[in-house]
């Protein structure tokens, strides 16, 4: 579903990423790790249209995405949680879903037509399926961390993504939080079919779900197989694992 090849980025002649390379398949769970500064958010800016590569392909299902504007790749089939949670603080749960839907529809004007009318049941489904139906009226920044985070993976998916990429999914989360990430996560790929890309400090949670995994250091890929290749190999426990 998606492949990158020999990608490479540099800001002001530091090389952020280079010579990257990622294979995500579909109906995958992939994982991206790598120490700070490794270039993992980089790389996904660059998937996701915030960033150009200076050079490298970016496939994904088969055409090059490379250079595409952020809300073109979007509608391509490709949407992404971010580090800082990035919601409409003032609004409800329900209507940051419910414009990413309209945004999706192209329904941002519609005369004499009341929004709180508009793509409900489609709306409800989604806070329904990622445990928030019940906190729908609740203005966003009353929320606690963990509900933001769940609140932005749902805006996601209110674009109807073939591929969700999230960026640290569970940062801040406390213990129980991040378990009710984690298995929204696994619904998410076993019983919705999505293809999931994300990056993760939790290491723990990295090998319970990723099928795939891939190391980056220093902007470049070291590796990328199943979990029990990844955590054997020699490079990877000498500069991210800690050792043998």
């Amino acid at each position: 579903m998606l492949e990158l090849t020999d990608v490479q980025k540099s800001f002001d002649g530091f090389m952020a990423v280079r010579d990257a390379r990622l294979t995500v398949e579909k109906g995958a769970v992939v994982a991206v790790i790598g120490p700070n500064g490794a270039g993992k958010t980089t790389l996904f800016n660059l998937i996701t249209g915030q960033l150009t590569p200076d050079r490298g392909a970016i496939r994904f299902k088969g055409e090059s995405i490379a250079g595409l504007s952020a809300h073109a790749v979007c509608r391509r089939g490709i949407s992404r949680s971010f580090q800082v949670v990035n919601i409409f603080h003032r609004m409800t749960v329900f209507e940051n879903v419910q414009t990413a839907i309209l945004s999706r529809r192209r329904m941002g004007f519609r005369l004499f037509r009341p929004a709180r009318s508009m793509a409900r049941k489609e709306t409800m489904a989604i806070l329904e399926s990622v445990g928030l139906s019940d906190k729908a009226g609740r203005v966003c920044g009353q929320l606690a961390h963990g509900d933001q985070k769940v609140l932005e993976m749902a805006i996601a998916l209110g674009n109807r993504p073939e591929l969700l990429i999230l960026d640290e999914p569970t940062a801040g989360m406390s213990a129980d939080e991040t378990s009710v990430a984690l298995d929204l996560m696994r619904r998410l790929s076993e019983e919705m079919g999505l293809t999931i890309l994300f990056c993760e400090h939790d290491m723990e949670m990295v090998f319970s779900i990723a099928h795939e995994i891939m190391v980056m250091q220093a902007g470049q890929t070291l590796i990328q197989g199943n979990p029990e290749s990844v955590r054997a190999d020699e490079r990877v426990q000498a500069a991210y694992l800690g050792g043998g």
